[in-house]
């Protein structure tokens, strides 16, 4: 597995859960300017300094469960509000939108281009905000600088590890559906035609050579598929034509989105089995996962009653009967770390959340605070 997985993991999420939530504060007719507040509000965290250098660590991947916490704590980041099943409907469309894209990815190398395209729709939503510009752009050019100089046997190995991660999620997704690039299993279809990847030549050719190098005979063969030839590179530095349009916006026209469970998932225990077991390295991915939302600058709204929910169903009876009929298997309770207990046991984990205190964290009530570091490390 690639070490240098989890910031492309995280960026490419995390321009799927932007484009999902502008789409869906349009549709419920929020006003301009707080619509505008939550974006920027969620962009600014996303890109702060401190989380991302965690971030950008080589690392291991970690848990789901450790992840959706991260976006949990980013999608309220700002006044909007998501109920549980609102947050899971928002995580399985940007989990199945990035499975997508890795899968039809023409070369593992093109991944790096599906994140920056993300990150040129993430620029655009806070081109009217400089200093949050700054931030992204410097991002940016962390990516360029570690990322492009990479062999494609990396981008092979990040691309492996990705679909690792994905491969037991096969959650239907309307859009997918109604475009039939996925069955009704949750599994999406390939296609077995187009444009060939980038530097290779369309398939129906045999050369034979000699001992000294020279072509001396070629045959042609059917490839029994409608193959064209391979498109220009797309850019691969901060301004320029992507080409491939994975990883933009598939909901700039306005249409219904709808995720349902699998039958193959509801009644896998295999796949329950997978989920619950302990995690050996439970303490190890609490700590970084502590480290990461150390780095995350939660702004503390001074009127609680500005704020307003967001669902991602069509009526909060959809919303409610979504969360009543979700396999268990697939619920994501959100861990909450504190570390007030337990500081002399790991005195770097309670500096980390001190600090993320008096950074502005929302102020908890004493019943929510309180909870030992083992029972935290057992919900992982």
């Amino acid at each position: 597995m690639s070490s240098r997985t989890l910031p492309l993991l995280f960026i490419n999420l995390g321009g799927e859960m932007l484009y999902i939530l502008d789409q869906r504060l349009r549709a419920q007719n929020i006003p301009t300017d707080k619509a505008k507040k939550v974006m920027n509000d969620i962009i600014t965290t996303m890109f702060n300094k401190k989380f991302l250098e965690e971030l950008f660590k080589p690392q291991e991947l970690y848990s789901k469960k450790a992840l959706r916490t991260v976006f949990d704590r980013l999608a309220h980041a700002s006044i909007m509000r998501l109920n549980q099943a609102s947050m899971d409907k928002l995580y399985d469309l940007m989990t199945m939108a990035f499975k997508y894209q890795v899968l039809l990815c023409p070369r593992p190398k093109d991944i790096l281009l599906v994140s920056f395209n993300h990150m040129d729709a993430i620029k655009d939503f806070v081109r009217d905000a400089p200093s949050i510009l700054n931030q992204v752009d410097e991002t940016y050019r962390q990516l360029i600088e570690i990322y492009t100089p990479l062999p494609g046997g990396e981008f092979q190995l990040i691309r492996q590890t990705l679909l690792i991660f994905f491969q037991d999620m096969h959650i239907r997704v309307s859009i997918f559906l109604k475009d039939k690039v996925q069955n009704s299993n949750g599994r999406f279809v390939l296609p077995t035609s187009g444009p060939v990847p980038y530097g290779t030549q369309v398939p129906g050719s045999i050369r034979i050579f000699s001992c000294s190098g020279e072509e001396v005979k070629r045959l042609q063969f059917p490839n029994g598929c409608s193959y064209t030839s391979a498109l220009r590179e797309g850019s691969f530095q901060m301004f320029g034509e992507r080409v491939i349009k994975l990883g933009t916006n598939m909901y700039s026209v306005s249409r219904p989105v709808e995720t349902h469970m699998s039958g193959t998932v509801k009644n896998s225990a295999q796949h329950t089995k997978v989920n619950t077991a302990p995690n050996p390295l439970a303490k190890e991915e609490l700590n970084l996962l502590a480290r990461l939302m150390g780095g995350l600058d939660m702004e503390k709204t001074a009127n609680t009653d500005s704020g307003f929910r967001v669902n991602l169903f069509a009526t909060d009876e959809e919303e409610e009967e979504a969360f009543i009929s979700r396999p268990e298997e697939l619920s994501y309770e959100v861990i909450n770390i504190q570390a007030t207990k337990d500081q002399q046991a790991n005195a770097e984990l309670a500096r980390i959340m001190g600090e993320f205190t008096e950074e502005g964290e929302p102020s908890q009530s004493p019943s929510d605070k309180g909870e030992d570091l083992l029972a935290m490390m057992d919900r992982l």
